[in-house]
């Protein structure tokens, strides 16, 4: 269900080359959730960098939303990028299509596994060294 990349890169080049990929493939960064300053302003300190990049294509989203908009509880798709620049980074998500098997619905999974294809190849342009 979690699939998770490593990279040595920097996090400002993994989100640079997250966002440029994002692009390239029509989707779009639609929030940046940074844990560790959200943390740090209730008080708790987390060691590592955390952000969580919520990414969406609205054609893709529409479909699967037309088709049963419980789905909205599982959208946008999210990617993780958490660690430390001595150890490197992590980029992890949840896989689109197993997420969607929770909505019993064989008319979404075409779109769930375009979808999965897209974010895993936008996960490996930002790793890549």
């Amino acid at each position: 269900m979690l699939y998770q990349i490593k990279s040595s890169k920097s996090f400002a080049a993994i989100e640079r080359d997250l966002q440029e990929s994002a692009v390239r493939q029509k989707f779009g960064v639609v929030a940046i959730h940074d844990l560790q300053h959200t943390l740090k302003k209730k008080g708790v300190d987390l060691a590592m960098e955390c952000r969580v990049y919520e990414v969406c294509n609205p054609v893709q989203a529409k479909k699967v939303l037309d088709a049963d908009g419980a789905i909205s509880t599982a959208l946008p798709c999210r990617i993780s990028v958490y660690g430390g620049s001595e150890k490197g980074y992590t980029l992890a998500t949840m896989r689109p299509t197993e997420i969607m098997k929770a909505f019993a619905n064989p008319e979404i999974e075409p779109v769930a596994r375009e979808v999965e294809k897209v974010i895993l190849q936008m996960m490996q342009d930002a790793a890549a060294g």
